[in-house]
């Protein structure tokens, strides 16, 4: 694990931009929340997108950690934004929808580009972030059995060890299939609440369940470190159901998302235009709730992002828990290395060290002859 990070850390170091408020966060192991872009230059029309931007920000910092958000611009990866970055980002109208494929040739065209969910987990796990905040996951498309049309976000969490907050999958897509998807590639599966049910995005109940719900952020934070422990290499999701106050339009947002998914296809749209095209058709037809409570969604993803970043940076010892007893393991200490069988060991020796060479290896039961 450390040697694939550490691979890919120097692989993006080319290009990386991380600014100083991260890189000493990171520097001083406190805890850091990625934010991916495309919700800035796809999901949500001006000066919304900016307002958003900021009020995403503020609230991992209101929960005790730092916010970074990603984006691509003349030819670097940025991580962490200023104002200025911010508002050119929001307001280019040139932006591009960069997923994993397309950082190379944004980087190269030296293009304005908004990190999907794909791109802002390789690009967090490269500098070492790994905690992700957005909005929902893209995932198996309606009707994938014809178009073959599944997003990569998850084919990325199926290889990126990176924790996804998030509202589950966008409510456009078909959500069993995209569950048994992440279930079939081991994609940690968690439900942020006191039922196992998987969040459909603008409504809280999908009907499909995820691995296990918990209502408790230190077991999340047991669970990604153990997998970094046992070297997983997969992702996490972290479900979390919108918030009651703003479920009660989740009827009514899901009958106009049908139809505009509806219009999609009779209008032929597919791939990275579905998502933008079903998200303003939306907008269009609830009059703007759709927009509120995608906004509201997104705030309280990141509010739960920032406090789950804090605690894993916290000094505690990770904890199982079972229906009979509670048991502590001390905090994860630097590995040594240990080999059980038998070293071999290349050396050279000159005469005068041949004895006690010799020695040490008729403490092993071996014995040297030499020509």
């Amino acid at each position: 694990m450390c040697s694939r990070f550490f691979g890919q850390k120097r692989a993006f170091s080319k290009f990386l931009q991380i600014s100083p408020l991260v890189k000493e966060a990171l520097a001083n192991g406190e805890g850091v929340v990625a934010l991916e872009s495309t919700v800035i230059t796809h999901g949500l029309p001006y000066p919304h997108n900016l307002s958003t931007a900021r009020s995403l920000e503020q609230k991992v910092r209101s929960a005790g950690s730092h916010p970074a958000t990603i984006a691509l611009f003349d030819g670097k990866i940025h991580v962490g934004l200023n104002e200025e970055q911010l508002e050119q980002l929001a307001s280019s109208e040139k932006a591009v929808k960069v997923s994993t494929r397309d950082i190379a040739k944004t980087l190269i065209r030296k293009e304005v580009g908004g990190t999907t969910v794909a791109s802002t987990m390789k690009i967090a796990n490269a500098c070492g972030i790994h905690v992700f905040a957005t909005g929902g996951i893209g995932g198996v498309h309606r009707g994938a059995d014809q178009t073959f049309d599944i997003s990569a976000d998850l084919q990325a969490l199926s290889k990126t060890p990176v924790c996804v907050v998030c509202s589950g999958v966008k409510s456009i897509l078909d959500i069993p299939k995209t569950v048994e998807y992440l279930e079939t590639h081991s994609v940690n599966c968690v439900v942020y609440g006191n039922e196992n049910v998987f969040p459909s995005f603008f409504t809280r109940k999908s009907g499909s369940r995820a691995q296990f719900s918990t209502e408790n952020l230190n077991e999340v934070v047991d669970l990604l470190k153990t997998s970094r422990i046992l070297g997983l290499p997969y992702g996490t999701i972290l479900a979390c159901p919108i918030p009651e106050k703003y479920a009660g339009d989740g009827d009514v947002i899901q009958n106009s998302i049908d139809q505009a998914v509806r219009e999609a296809q009779e209008r032929n749209i597919a791939s990275q235009s579905v998502t933008p095209f079903i998200l303003a058709r939306v907008n269009e037809l609830t009059k703007g709730a759709s927009m509120a409570t995608n906004i509201a969604l997104l705030e309280n993803n990141a509010s739960i992002a920032g406090r789950l970043a804090a605690k894993m940076h916290e000094k505690r010892p990770i904890t199982s828990v079972s229906k009979n007893h509670t048991s502590s393991s001390s905090s994860p200490r630097k590995p040594k290395v240990v080999s059980v069988g038998a070293a071999i060991v290349d050396f050279e020796a000159i005469t005068s060290e041949y004895v006690k060479v010799r020695k040490i290896y008729k403490n092993w039961g071996k014995d040297l002859n030499y020509d």
